[in-house]
């Protein structure tokens, strides 16, 4: 791996033992209100072969079975992070629908059309080379099939904009590392947000990536958004489902 991604990956590693605390705290528990509503979005195409990228510690990998689909998988970074999501999974008997691989999302290791849905939450703004993971994502998409995207974005509504600024900036990073004793990841956060492309941007690279009717909607005043897409029904694919 390259040397972003290798320290992407020993972050989420140190990290791992307090992720699921940080991320329900700092986030006052809306957290769960995104993932819910992705789901409820995600509903609407009727999946039965997902693949969820960057699926940390499984929370959304978990909450995608209220969709009973056949098969759910689970790719990410980090290994200490998809620890605890198969602890998750098999305190809950879910074995046989969902199952864990460690993988790089910008090389996903399934051939082309494998799913019909794949989703990501707070990841893609880690990718390394961002429009080649979104092309990895697009492949493993069988014609017709569905992207979802969970992720940060910057509110523009004054006073709410000078808040979350203030909050992300200089809160996150020092509750972060007074729970998690990780001086760095915290920091990475906010700064992470601020340097991807939200909005009009991102749509723009997931149309000129191919994906069609991309649309993106807007929560909790900016602070997230999902953005979803589909990939054109005339797509060939190769390669074996699983």
């Amino acid at each position: 791996m390259s040397p972003k991604k290798n320290s992407v990956q020993q972050m989420f590693d140190d990290i791992s033992p307090k992720y699921d605390f940080l991320n329900h705290f700092l986030s006052f528990g809306i957290d769960f209100s995104w993932r819910k509503k992705l789901v409820a979005l995600l509903s609407e195409r009727h999946p039965r072969r997902i693949l969820d990228v960057a699926t940390g510690t499984g929370d959304v990998t978990i909450a995608l079975t209220r969709l009973n689909p056949e098969k759910i998988v689970g790719i990410d970074i980090s290994d200490k992070m998809l620890d605890i999501a198969r602890r998750k999974v098999t305190e809950k008997g879910m074995q046989k629908v969902i199952a864990f691989k460690q993988s790089d999302a910008e090389r996903i290791p399934f051939s082309d059309g494998s799913f019909d849905a794949v989703t990501v939450a707070f990841g893609v703004r880690n990718y390394e080379d961002l429009r080649k993971g979104i092309s990895e994502m697009k492949r493993v998409l069988c014609p017709g099939g569905t992207m979802m995207i969970l992720e940060f974005s910057q509110p523009t509504a004054t006073p709410f904009k000078q808040f979350y600024r203030f909050y992300s900036r200089f809160v996150i990073p020092f509750i972060g590392k007074l729970i998690s004793s990780h001086s760095d990841a915290y920091r990475y956060l906010p700064e992470s947000v601020a340097a991807f492309p939200s909005g009009a941007d991102f749509l723009n690279i997931l149309t000129e990536s191919g994906l069609i009717d991309c649309h993106q909607e807007i929560l909790s005043f900016g602070i997230a958004s999902i953005y979803s897409c589909q990939t054109p029904d005339k797509i060939k694919t190769s390669g074996q489902r699983l």
